[in-house]
């Protein structure tokens, strides 16, 4: 898509666990990898340049350690190795703010377009050759360069402000980059340091992809127009990525072993140095105060760029206050799903059908009802149920289709013990754990997932009959699946754990059972046991819903070049939708009923309502600044944050209500009995034409008042600012209790939406 130049990165690694990095090190030293944040302004005078203070400050505790990284934009530092006395010793030094040590991160894990308006609406967003383009940088497993979805057809000249190039390393060369994938590095010093040398026999130290997750972003971000893609035929049809103009640039930070934060920090340095403008990750970057997370402070100076960063909520849901990256100049986005499924259904001998879903194509099974068994009745093992690795007898499960339990390995891998064992056919059943949400999966035998009711029932059948029989009927892909979206169980949920005040995840995406290019070098499965091939994969996770409001900032940018990632965001917040054409309450798959601002944050994004808002709440880097100062922060833990020499004024009153975000998260005191007051201050721009806007808020809030003063808000001229106070007056209730709403300010031609969430605690 040719638009306003405009350089956006995709940091998609889409993350499942972090642990800090013990026992990250070597036998013989007992080092571990750290990253060292320093005060550049207290450089002493008599060195020349930074980098040379940093070397001194580092020999001073340590003789034999080498830096790793040197860093100047997402922070002022450098990684190494130490013991954890040298780090003791560093911290200590004048100029030193922090030595953190490294985190690791791993893997989480066609008709979204159509699904999302953009098809229809072509027209809306800039097309035109004159414009320049769009450029996508995606820090995650690498690219398989030869995927139909990184073709240049069509694409003009590179932009003359790109600063990125292509690295060649193992099966990789510049030669394999073109005028769609344009810049291609790879990360790998504190992965190496921490757990050796990379084996190029089982992964290439280049950009080149082996995992399959790298390209699946990738190309759902920005990939190319390819015509004729499908999942061995499942999803056929036009496979496009959001932004399908723009151009990719591919930073590889995620090995076989995980993903390390020195390599991710030292990518997100050089892709601010590229000139890009949207930072977006897929990360789980764990719960740790802002000052100590490296996404976080990484992620505070790409806004500073004027850097949009977006970051994956997480995939430990349904539980409450299991999101990841919770910073307020992030936006984090959830995952809702497609209205399209892949039925498959399951039929006992008793004439009962139960619906699943399956991905699978392959030699069909018999034309006829075949014997059935329960994992746990074919296992001596204690966890027999779950299909684990070398736990079925093969005597009681040769020539059978059985049930396994869903949980501890891959969905796939239950799949391929059963076909070890020689079973022909597997029931994946979800428990509790998982309850009635369905993704599908391309099994390497006949099989099919169904729901935690479906499962029981199944199971109770198993139990009831001596001779129990079943087969698997597959129905391929449909569409028009209603009610859509839903809000996936695995996509992870409010409140927010480290400053309640913010309401998090932001938005929803996309985000289950997407069809994106993949990798030559893997099957769909990932299992080493898959020798299948394919062009293009489905999977799911929140790794998938973020790329999509990656290549969605990136539209909103190309055709709004001056307006700040905070109004971007706003944009995509303030025109989600929260009910279905027929005007019923979006779904929450995990409960079965309405999600909450918990479960979707604004609602679910609608990029043609976000294309032309109204109004947008902006912010700066002061007004986070003037944040941290409300959380009382340390002029260290500030420094730390900001890279700068920055106090908090102290005869200013900072609140955190008073932060102009988009939505508002109100908490009340349910000991303090009688009557809790906290009010909230936003201020809106017009980007739209001139209007009188009026508020409402709705529905009623039981326990709470909610007043808006002013109620009307007249709008003149383009980029005109006007504030308003909201005030909550809540009654005592029980701990725990939550109430939600919504406050929407209308000029009858636009309509600006926020949530309310309101909690006793």
């Amino acid at each position: 898509m040719e638009m306003v130049k405009c350089f956006m990165i995709v940091l998609i690694l889409g993350l499942c666990h972090v642990s800090m990095a013990a026992p990250l090190e070597e036998k013989k030293s007992h080092r571990k990898t750290y990253v060292v944040h320093m005060a550049k302004s207290e450089m002493p005078p008599s060195f020349q340049h930074h980098t040379h203070w940093y070397d001194s400050s580092l020999k001073s505790v340590s003789g034999s350690a080498a830096m790793l990284y040197t860093y100047d934009n997402v922070i002022h530092g450098f990684s190494t190795q130490l013991t954890d006395k040298e780090a003791e010793q560093l911290e200590s030094q004048p100029g030193i703010l922090a030595v953190l040590p490294e985190v690791r991160y791993e893997l989480h894990t066609t008709r979204t377009p159509e699904f999302l308006g953009l098809s229809q609406a072509a027209a809306l967003f800039p097309e035109s050759e004159s414009a320049s383009e769009v450029v996508i940088g995606v820090l995650d497993t690498g690219v398989w360069p030869e995927s139909k979805s990184f073709a240049d057809t069509g694409l003009g000249p590179i932009p003359s402000s790109w600063k990125g190039a292509c690295e060649s390393g193992t099966n990789f060369t510049s030669a394999n980059c073109n005028k769609k994938l344009i810049g291609a590095k790879y990360f790998a010093k504190g992965y190496e340091a921490a757990l050796g040398a990379i084996d190029e026999t089982k992964e290439s130290r280049s950009p080149r992809d082996d995992d399959g997750h790298g390209t699946h972003t990738a190309s759902t971000a920005a990939g190319s127009v390819v015509e004729g893609a499908s999942l061995f035929g499942y999803a056929q049809g036009t496979a496009r990525g959001m932004a399908t103009r723009a151009r990719v640039a591919v930073y590889k930070v995620c090995w076989m072993g995980g993903c390390f934060s020195s390599d991710i920090l030292a990518a997100m340095e050089k892709a601010i140095d590229d000139n890009v403008n949207v930072l977006s990750m897929s990360l789980g970057g764990g719960m740790s105060d802002y000052y100590r997370d490296s996404v976080a402070i990484g992620s505070f100076a790409a806004m500073e760029k004027g850097i949009l960063v977006s970051c994956s909520a997480g995939n430990a849901g349904p539980a409450p206050y299991s999101l990841s990256n919770l910073a307020p100049w992030i936006t984090t986005v959830g995952a809702g799903t497609l209205d399209r499924d892949f039925p498959a259904f399951v039929s006992l001998g008793n004439g009962k059908n139960f619906s699943g879903v399956s991905l699978y194509r392959g030699s069909p099974l018999p034309g006829k009802m075949l014997p059935f068994v329960y994992a746990g009745n074919a296992s001596n093992a204690t966890n027999g149920n779950l299909c684990m690795m070398d736990t079925l007898i093969p005597e009681k499960v040769a020539g059978k289709i059985v049930l396994c339990d869903r949980g501890m390995n891959a969905r796939v891998q239950k799949g391929a013990v059963v076909k070890a064992a020689g079973g022909i056919g597997m029931v994946l059943s979800n428990t509790a754990a998982n309850g009635e949400e369905l993704v599908a999966d391309a099994h390497l035998l006949p099989a099919t997932a169904v729901g935690q009711k479906s499962g029981d029932a199944i199971r109770d059948y198993l139990f009831s009959n001596p001779n129990p029989t079943v087969t698997i009927l597959f129905e391929g892909t449909k569409v028009g699946i209603e009610p859509s979206p839903v809000v996936a169980a695995f996509s992870s949920r409010g409140p927010n754990s480290i400053t309640s005040e913010i309401l998090k995840p932001d938005m929803i995406a996309p985000g289950v059972n997407i069809l994106a290019g993949w990798s030559g070098a893997v099957g769909p499965t990932g299992l080493a046991t898959d020798t299948r091939r394919v062009d293009f994969n489905i999977i799911s996770g929140t790794s998938m819903s973020c790329p999509h409001v990656s290549g969605l900032a990136g539209l909103l940018k190309a055709a709004h070049p001056d307006w700040s990632p905070a109004a971007i965001r706003s944009a995509l917040m303030t025109t989600a939708y929260t009910e279905y054409k027929n005007k019923q309450k979006m779904q929450d798959i995990a409960t079965g009923k309405p999600s909450t601002p918990f479960d979707h944050g604004a609602g679910h994004v609608d990029p043609v309502s976000a294309l032309n808002p109204g109004l947008v709440y902006d912010l700066t880097a002061e007004d986070y600044l003037g944040f941290l100062c409300a959380l009382n922060y340390t002029e260290f833990q500030i420094r730390s944050l900001a890279r700068r020499n920055f106090s908090c004024d102290a005869s200013k009153r900072y609140r955190v209500t008073d932060l102009n975000y988009p939505s508002f998260a109100v908490n009340f005191d349910s000991i303090m009995g009688g009557s809790n007051v906290v009010k909230h201050t936003r201020t809106l721009t017009n980007v739209g034409s001139p209007g009188t806007y009026k508020v409402s808020v709705s529905p009623e809030t039981p326990g709470v008042k909610i007043s808006v003063e002013p109620q009307t808000l007249s709008f003149s001229q383009a980029n005109e600012k006007k504030s308003y106070t909201v005030t909550f007056s809540g009654s005592s209730q029980p701990t725990g209790t939550n109430v939600f709403a919504r406050l929407e300010w209308s000029d009858m031609k636009y309509t600006v939406g926020s949530p309310i969430a309101i909690s006793w605690t």
